[in-house]
């Protein structure tokens, strides 16, 4: 948990996965300065380099070389953008750390709006891009078939989960372990922590330079990752619910067909061996067991991955005792 990281000793944090953007990141990192600069906070820029192929890091190495706040990630290879997120995390010592696109779509002058919301005690404040400039069949349906979708299964209803421009207390970055395609679920994966969410429009521009890297193939495994997401949230602690609800069901159904199919053999006197429904209710007396048994050992795993961890199941907020606040945490 957080307690047991090292405190942060900035305000801000920056965090920029970067993917072949050699005609974006030096004018992006101008626009960024002017805003923090303004702001008046002590702050870092990352900047992680996810395999860029067309001299990106090259650029960047230049402007570190200039810029003592610029810190540059290079990885060996292209690991994707939730992974350019989760080393930006990691590194990140701001107290509140800001997530942006490097491709010029969102602007850094809306940082002090995400700023001011944070202010009035949020934990995660995310981006509406109202007016989006992408292409309607392509990326503006299915993202908003995917917002809705993504709201009603996790229950944290926001207009805009795509929207990299967001603001984060350092606490919530901590304790989310990113993978997959998970980032944009964020603010659903930490609301098991009790934060609190809100959205604030952002502006949005058209690509001038470069090439999108993504396309409406995404949407796919976007909706492969909220199902691990739902399972995360609602039985990651107690799988057997999940396997166990399913395991019996299962083992009812089948019981209930064999059981009808005993009366007609022994009642009617009819045969029964050349019945679907015999192969029917063995199949799922026999899923019924394979299921229970899953979520018996789902059981011992969690309780492994807790126990060996030392990770709780809870999140303290603040503890106070006589008027006094002892700790707080996020």
């Amino acid at each position: 948990m957080a307690s047991s990281q090292s405190a942060p000793n900035l305000d801000l944090s920056v965090v920029i996965p970067i993917y072949n953007e050699v005609e974006n990141v030096a004018e992006l990192h101008a626009r960024l300065h002017a805003v923090l600069d303004d702001l008046g906070h002590s702050f870092e820029i990352i900047a992680v380099d996810d395999g860029s192929t067309d001299g990106t890091f090259a650029v960047l190495k230049e402007l570190a070389a200039e810029d003592p706040h610029l810190k540059v990630v290079r990885f060996r290879r292209n690991f994707g953008q939730t992974a350019g997120f989760a080393a930006g995390f990691d590194l990140a010592r701001g107290k509140t750390v800001i997530t942006i696109d490097a491709d010029l779509q969102n602007d850094p002058a809306d940082i002090p709006l995400l700023l001011d919301k944070m202010a009035e005690g949020y934990d995660v404040v995310s981006g509406w891009r109202l007016h989006r400039q992408d292409p309607l069949i392509s990326r503006k349906v299915p993202s908003m078939i995917a917002n809705r979708l993504i709201s009603w299964v996790t229950g944290v209803y926001l207009h805009d989960y795509g929207c990299s421009l967001k603001a984060y207390d350092w606490y919530v970055v901590k304790n989310v372990h990113l993978y997959g395609e998970l980032h944009r679920f964020i603010p659903a994966l930490a609301s098991w922590m009790g934060v609190r969410v809100a959205e604030v429009p952002v502006r949005h521009y058209p690509r001038q330079r470069g090439q999108s890297k993504y396309g409406i193939s995404r949407t796919i495994r976007v909706i492969l990752d909220l199902l691990t997401v739902r399972f995360l949230l609602s039985y990651s602690a107690r799988p057997m619910q999940l396997f166990g609800s399913l395991g019996l069901a299962a083992f009812a159904c089948g019981f209930a067909i064999a059981a009808y199919l005993t009366m007609v053999k022994l009642v009617l006197k009819q045969s029964i061996g050349a019945r679907p429904l015999l192969l029917l209710a063995i199949l799922l007396i026999m899923v019924g067991i394979q299921l229970l048994t899953m979520g018996l050992l789902g059981e011992l795993v969690v309780r492994t991955y807790h126990e060996t961890q030392n990770k709780p199941i809870y999140v303290v907020r603040e503890i106070i005792q006589g008027g006094e606040q002892l700790r707080k945490e996020g």
